[in-house]
């Protein structure tokens, strides 16, 4: 098939657009594709993207917008006005000098302001490892401090498993 635009190179991406309950379907090549993806870019700035997800208002008032104008990136130089412009930030100081702000935007959108990440299965099974091995140690503690020595001894053993066993010498003790 054949690029709806240049009708010259081969279409790799397709578009479906709805407007007004009217669709419209596109079939574009990668140069094409990347025009209209600038075009479209340059029509709706990812600052207006964010502000029509949060409120149909701006993110600042105009009165505030004076001292919005004066928060500035200490480590790019970077100001809140430029980030409302364009809807990126200058570097990674920004999310500190901007975190007020950023901080109540990101809640708007994401419900939350804190990365929460994914972690792979094997990671998590070890970092739950890890987790219950501290927890048994807490625990231990307390048995001391409260005199459960026999409680303790018992508590002290499995320790001493699951430490070997988190560095991977499984069973090395059963033939001592």
């Amino acid at each position: 098939m054949k690029c709806n635009i240049c009708e010259i190179n081969e279409a790799t991406v397709h578009l479906t657009e709805v407007v007004n309950d009217e669709v419209t379907k596109m079939h574009l090549c990668e140069e094409c594709a990347k025009s209209k993806s600038q075009e479209m870019q340059s029509h709706f700035g990812l600052s207006d993207l964010l502000s029509g997800l949060v409120d149909l208002e701006p993110i600042v008032t105009e009165e505030e917008m004076g001292a919005e104008i004066g928060l500035k990136c200490p480590n790019c130089g970077m100001t809140y006005y430029d980030f409302q412009s364009t809807g990126k930030l200058g570097c990674g100081r920004c999310y500190e000098a901007f975190e007020p702000n950023l901080s109540e935007l990101l809640i708007k959108i994401h419900g939350s302001d804190k990365h929460v990440g994914k972690m792979p299965i094997k990671g998590e099974k070890v970092l739950k490892e890890q987790q219950d091995f501290q927890r048994l140690k807490n625990e231990l503690t307390k048995l001391i401090r409260a005199e459960e020595f026999e409680k303790a001894a018992l508590l002290r053993d499995r320790i001493k498993d699951l430490a070997g066993q988190l560095n991977g010498e499984e069973g090395d003790d059963e033939d001592q």
